[in-house]
């Protein structure tokens, strides 16, 4: 995962269109994603669980992985100091110790973050996990050839900026101490109070030096969680895991392990997938998929299938499909301009778009309508369920154009991803009514995602989307809106180049704030105040509709993901 609309984690739900197989035995999750629907019976150990994905999993070293809360099918191999609760829903997004006896101590105004390690942890062959493993693990991330982690360690510790990681500078960071083998500290250069959210990436899990391969090392990495890799074929697009037997769930009250083996099989077809799922014959019986959702034509036949139905797990992430301005193109430099837009909007049919109401949720805020991002309702540009073209006619008026408007939206030529001709359609036809015509400028997704992300050439309005690195409104805010993150070299996702003085150091005081409620609070009343500006026009937040096999017991699916956490489930 990286900072752009366009990897996996940050986009919306895939639209994919396949005749279902119907008629199929009701067991299994829950229509609203929580517990297994057969009371009766508990989850029990044993059997083989199968992963049924589009994308390979083409990156297994934990340097270079970039998954918040530890990812899905990482953590079964991975441990980090702390990871997310694995609970259904908005308990979901809390964070909890993992090799960490608690989720960090801050001091000297959260600019030191300490970790004491558990008792008893122990990698696949039986040996120790030291503090030293942590930091070892943390310090080869910076290595080039070992890139595409999460940014925020360099930017975050001290004298982290140019460090190339042990096997160019084997002096490693003087800011991640180990005193002893249970403890280990982190020095900042400022104030982070989401820390702990951090420490779930899976940068923090332990590599033992002795063992570390390099470049090899995703082959048969060292395994601290329940599962160790047994099999990686062709970059991860067949995965097997079995289980480590020297992980105990005394160290770990987070993953329950169920099965014995985990099978996970990529490169696939979406459409293939979900024919599968429904079917549920041999093996698919007990599968589950973690990237592919239902699509419209789908979820009208499986609403039909009560049994079916059973079977279709709800989540929600933490994610905003929007409209873009950048206010230092013409007219967009003109905030009444920017007003009409939001005016006109018409959600209904933007929504409708995207799939309609069970994959997408109208949006009028920029943070998602979940309290751990700090969501606070409000709508600075009211324009109801379709558009409001009264005012928008009027807020044209006042900024000199009362006869109507022409402007050019760019999107992506690719469909059903959020950014596509489906979306921008709906977009030009409400507009039409409030004497905005608005010209469609379609780009392919490779050179539609570097000229949205170029300073040079940001288009004055564009489609584009956000996913938080984790569930809170720092890393949902800070990227698109903190002037001190503008880069005018490089890929840039403040695409209106606000650098205002107050908001940066609204986002510093926040930062500081190591109660996650107490800052949500403060998040939720910036997000207000940055959207009456209207630098941006929220569309809707995404849905995901997901299937599982028959036979697949003990679905949870978590604000955090919103999607099945595979290290819960049993296998009937």
């Amino acid at each position: 995962m990286s900072r752009t609309t366009f990897t996996p984690r940050r986009l919306a739900a895939a639209t994919v269109t396949v005749a279902l197989v119907v008629g199929v035995a009701a067991c299994g999750p829950k229509a609203d994603g929580g517990g297994s629907t057969d009371k009766n019976a508990a989850p029990q150990q044993g059997g083989t669980l199968t992963v049924l994905n589009q994308n390979p999993q083409e990156q297994f070293d934990p340097a270079r992985l970039y998954t918040s809360g530890g990812g899905n099918v990482p953590s079964l191999v991975f441990r980090t100091l702390t990871t997310r609760n694995r609970v259904d829903g908005a308990a979901g997004t809390k964070v909890v110790p993992d090799l960490a006896t608690d989720t960090g101590t801050p001091s000297e105004g959260a600019t030191v973050w300490t970790y004491r390690l558990k008792d008893g942890l122990t990698y696949e062959d039986g040996s120790p996990i030291t503090t030293a493993d942590i930091k070892y693990g943390i310090e080869r991330s910076f290595a080039p050839e070992l890139s595409g982690g999460a940014p925020f360690l360099r930017d975050w510790l001290v004298g982290a900026a140019d460090y190339q990681g042990p096997y160019k500078d084997g002096s490693g960071l003087a800011a991640i101490e180990t005193p002893d083998e249970k403890t280990i500290v982190f020095r900042l250069n400022k104030p982070e109070g989401d820390f702990p959210y951090l420490a779930t990436q899976t940068q923090f899990a332990p590599v033992p030096k002795a063992k570390d391969t390099g470049t090899k090392y995703q082959e048969h990495p060292v395994s601290s969680g329940p599962y160790r890799v047994v099999k990686n074929e062709n970059d991860g697009a067949h995965l097997v895991l079995e289980r480590n037997p020297h992980w105990s769930s005394a160290t770990d009250d987070q993953r329950k392990a169920y099965p014995d083996t985990v099978d996970v099989q990529s490169g696939l077809d979406p459409a293939v997938i979900n024919q599968r799922l429904s079917a549920g014959t041999g093996a698919d019986a007990a599968a589950v998929t973690t990237d592919t959702n239902l699509g419209p034509s789908e979820l009208a036949q499986v609403k039909d299938d009560k049994a079916l139905a059973a079977r279709v797990g709800t989540g929600h992430f933490g994610f905003v499909n929007y409209l873009a301005f950048n206010p230092k193109v013409k007219p967009f430099d003109n905030p009444k301009v920017r007003q009409a837009v939001a005016y006109a909007i018409n959600r209904t049919s933007v929504v409708n778009a995207a799939g309609g109401s069970s994959l997408a949720e109208a949006a009028t805020t920029y943070l998602p309508a979940q309290e751990t991002f700090g969501h606070t309702p409000y709508d600075p540009f009211p324009a109801g369920a379709t558009g409001n073209p009264e005012k928008a006619r009027e807020a044209l008026k006042e900024a000199g154009y009362p006869d109507g408007l022409t402007i050019t939206l760019t999107h992506s030529s690719a469909t059903g991803k959020g950014y596509g001709p489906d979306l921008a359609t709906a977009v030009q036809d409400g507009l039409k009514a409030a004497g905005i015509t608005v010209q469609l400028e379609a780009l392919d997704s490779t050179r539609y995602s570097k000229t949205i992300h170029t300073v040079a050439t940001e288009p004055g309005l564009f489609l584009s989307g956000w996913g938080a690195d984790w569930p809170s409104g720092g890393p949902f805010l800070a990227p698109i809106f903190d002037g001190r993150q503008i880069v005018t070299d490089g890929y840039n996702f403040n695409s209106a180049q606000l650098d205002d003085p107050s908001v940066n150091d609204e986002i510093d005081q926040i930062n500081k704030i190591t109660d996650h409620a107490e800052a949500a609070k403060r998040w939720g009343a910036l997000d207000k105040r940055i959207g009456e500006q209207a630098l941006t026009v929220p569309l809707f937040h995404p849905v995901y509709k997901r299937l599982s096999g028959k036979d697949v017991r003990n679905i949870v699916i978590s604000d955090w993901t919103g999607v099945l956490d595979i290290s819960q489930v049993a296998v009937k």
